[in-house]
């Protein structure tokens, strides 16, 4: 690991990390582990993604992230795709999961399960 000798330094890291993580031309599958995930099983389902994407090589980052407020489907997950804006999927068990790899992320074709979004961005 890199020694951190200056501000510059921390800010380099910083940006390497930033670009890593919110890279647009990444797969970014998010698993909302808030206490209602947890519960529900989005460890399990966190692992699977995370064994499963690997086996496949599919290049993504999987994130563990807090409650997103979709706690009646718990557990669930937010796929962005590279382009295009994010889709939440509800009540994912290891078959919706399989399910969400082989038809949404490698294919694009929309799956079962799909929640509203809850929120919308300010362009």
């Amino acid at each position: 690991m890199k020694k951190v000798k200056s501000p510059a330094d921390l800010r380099k890291i910083k940006d390497e990390v930033r670009e890593r993580m919110y890279s647009k031309e990444k797969i970014r599958v998010r698993v909302h582990m808030g206490t209602s995930g947890l519960a529900s099983g989005a460890r399990e389902i966190y692992d699977f993604l995370r064994l499963e994407l690997e086996k496949r090589n599919i290049h993504a980052s999987v994130i563990s992230t807090g409650d997103m407020g979709y706690s009646h489907a718990e557990p669930t997950l937010e796929v962005t795709l590279p382009g295009k804006d994010p889709v939440v999927f509800g009540n994912v068990d290891k078959l919706k999961a399989d399910d969400i790899i082989e038809n949404y992320i490698k294919n694009g074709e929309y799956v079962d399960g799909i929640l509203p979004a809850n929120y919308r961005k300010i362009e």
